[in-house]
């Protein structure tokens, strides 16, 4: 959730730290600081609210520094305010501490340090931490945190400084994402990749447990114990441009419009047309594996499990293998029938969402053949999986998730016709003329997309409505659940995504004139019930916006052009459909949101990665 930059090298720090912290707003915040050391002294600056309150800070106070860290914070314990925003001193004024995670026994460690005549000032559990490593402090930065973080319980990302060890920062990692950037004649340190790109394109992830010391020349990474660790580089591919607005308005805007591309990349060396095949060898040892998979479990959060709804009924339908799908925030708070046969699916954009790793990890302690979905090569979810199908997304920096979810559709439809080749379930000309229509929905979304305009104008009349219903059936019925999450996300408006079939045992209460009634109506198996849905919305007076395929005059003939809308797709096979139908729903909960003034990128109260649980 937080954001976490530190530098060490031959640049002055302070541009380079809030360049860093600028990239990742996108995890959302309510305060930031920075902390350098010049000339032998600590310095540091804090604020409330936005990162340019403090850059209007550093105006009014400038800083500059050889090394430092900066940090924006995510308020867990203690309100947003300047006096706890980090970074956190000592009671001496020479250790400084940024955190990202929650310090559970922090009151305990806090009544201790207060009988050694520690002084606090602020209400967070991060401060503690800070007096900690003091109290362990006997000339070695490195062993005073490695003690301190024995005692701690909880989750943390943390990074320190020394004002009297010169260019050397410390960070050490249980639970929340830490990377080191590696450059020449100079590291970094952040929470997460995209700060960093501007300035290297190789990283170490660290692992939980892990202690790093970070100068100019050397990385050192350490156990808890203190034992040397070996971690191998990663090189991420990702253009820094991709992480720029390119033009658009906001990244939101131009992620929605990339979701092409992103399947294209997704797609890219994995079909083989004319063998009927899916090529999946990257999951490695894993691949073997899934031809004993009896059943497969999906475990998601968020948009991830509304990908994993979608999932479901291709692993089903293409597949012919049972499939459940899981809330990670609730797999563990029952007694998951899970072990030897089953296929684990984690699905997650940034791979160090908290409760889908906790899940994927009970899943594994149980027996299960682990494989992730994931979008960050290196995170923690692909170190832990035996496979992992890395989509091809490039950074999403919108925290309402547009072109991961789409990625992970594709992956999820790549897995189901591999499994549905290797159980027999798809003959060879099957598979391949699933693959051929795959390859045409990149074009198709396109022209989806095109219809922006169209959409921009429809927000107009609907920007003032309170509550939105979505309807839709089948396989559809997780996209309404995606477009209601989408529109409550970035506008704050009230949405609900309900299976049509279901709307009679409850939701038809809620329907007036004043309900606008998103109906998703591709042609297909439930198309017949859907229109029937769409005209007991009508009978009582509801209005429709429909989403449906070009052409469709017979779901327009049941509207009234005066109230209702319909918002056109390009036609695709069924099971395709999910790639295209979600595109206006992005697009409307996009455009209405702009119009009532949010903050599209960051949205309140919302962050990218929710790295606690």
């Amino acid at each position: 959730m937080c954001g976490i930059v530190g530098y060490v090298g031959r640049r002055d720090a302070v541009p380079v730290i809030l360049a860093g912290l600028r990239r990742l707003e996108y995890r959302g915040y309510d305060s930031a600081g920075i902390a350098v050391v010049h000339e032998g002294q600590l310095l540091r600056r804090r604020s409330a609210g936005k990162l340019g309150n403090l850059e209007d800070v550093l105006r009014d106070e400038p800083l500059s520094g050889a090394f430092g860290l900066g940090h924006t914070r995510w308020a867990t314990h203690g309100r947003p305010s300047e006096e706890n925003a980090h970074p956190h001193i000592d009671c001496h004024g020479r250790i400084v501490v940024v955190h990202n995670g929650i310090i559970e026994n922090y009151l305990s460690l806090k009544t201790r340090l207060i009988a050694q005549d520690h002084r606090f000032v602020t209400q967070t559990d991060t401060e503690v931490i800070a007096h900690l490593v003091e109290s362990h402090y006997r000339g070695s930065l490195e062993a005073a945190v490695r003690k301190a973080v024995a005692e701690l319980v909880g989750i943390y990302a943390l990074v320190f400084l020394h004002r009297d060890e010169p260019q050397t920062l410390v960070a050490a990692r249980m639970g929340p994402p830490m990377v080191v950037g590696l450059g020449d004649g100079e590291h970094f340190l952040a929470s997460d990749v995209p700060a960093l790109l501007p300035y290297t394109r190789d990283f170490l992830f660290l692992d939980d447990g892990d202690v790093v010391t970070v100068t100019p020349a050397s990385t050192r990474i350490t156990s808890a114990a203190g034992a040397p660790l070996e971690r191998a580089p990663q090189r991420i591919t990702w253009d820094p441009v991709q992480a720029e607005k390119g033009g658009f308005r906001h990244f939101m805007l131009k992620e929605i419009h990339e979701q092409p591309r992103a399947v294209r990349d997704t797609l890219l060396g994995r079909i083989g047309l004319e063998e009927g095949e899916v090529h999946l060898e990257e999951l490695g040892p894993a691949a073997e594996g899934l031809k004993g998979a009896q059943r497969v479990v999906l475990i998601a959060c968020g948009t991830s499990w509304h990908a994993a709804l979608v999932g479901k009924f291709l692993l089903e339908q293409v597949a012919g293998i049972p499939t459940e799908v899981d809330y990670g925030s609730e797999f563990r708070y029952r007694t998951p029938l899970v072990g030897p046969g089953t296929l684990a699916v984690a699905i997650s954009q940034s791979g160090e969402t908290a409760d889908t790793l906790a899940a994927f990890r009970e899943a594994k302690r149980r027996g299960a053949l682990p494989v992730a979905i994931c979008n960050v090569q290196g995170s923690m979810l692909t170190r832990e999986a035996a496979g992992t199908l890395l989509t091809h997304a490039g950074p999403e920096i919108g925290v309402a998730s547009t072109k991961a979810f789409t990625a992970q559709l594709v992956a999820l439809m790549l897995l189901a016709l591999h499994l549905g080749r290797l159980r027999g379930a798809l003959t060879p000309a099957a598979c391949r003329e699933l693959l051929e229509g795959l390859t045409r929905v990149p074009h198709l979304m396109e022209q989806a997309l095109g219809a922006e305009a169209t959409v921009d104008d429809l927000s107009r009349s609907v920007a003032s409505a309170t509550d939105f219903l979505y309807l839709g059936r089948g396989i559809h019925y997780p996209i309404a659940l995606e477009g209601a999450l989408k529109l409550k996300e970035i506008s704050y408006v009230h949405a609900e995504g309900y299976p049509a079939g279901e709307m009679k045992h409850g939701p038809i209460a809620l329907i007036d004139e004043r309900l606008p009634v998103v109906a998703l109506c591709p042609k297909g198996r439930v198309y017949d019930k859907m229109l029937s849905n769409v005209q007991e919305v009508k009978a009582r007076g509801g209005r429709v916006i429909a989403v449906a395929f070009s052409g469709d005059d017979e779901v327009r003939r049941i509207l009234d052009p005066a109230t209702d809308a319909v918002l056109e797709v390009p036609a695709i096979e069924e099971v395709f459909s999910p790639l295209v139908m979600v595109l206006p729903l992005q697009l409307l909960a996009y455009h209405v949101a702009v119009r009532a003034g949010r903050d599209v990128d960051q949205p309140r109260n919302l962050a990218k990665s929710v790295t606690v649980e």
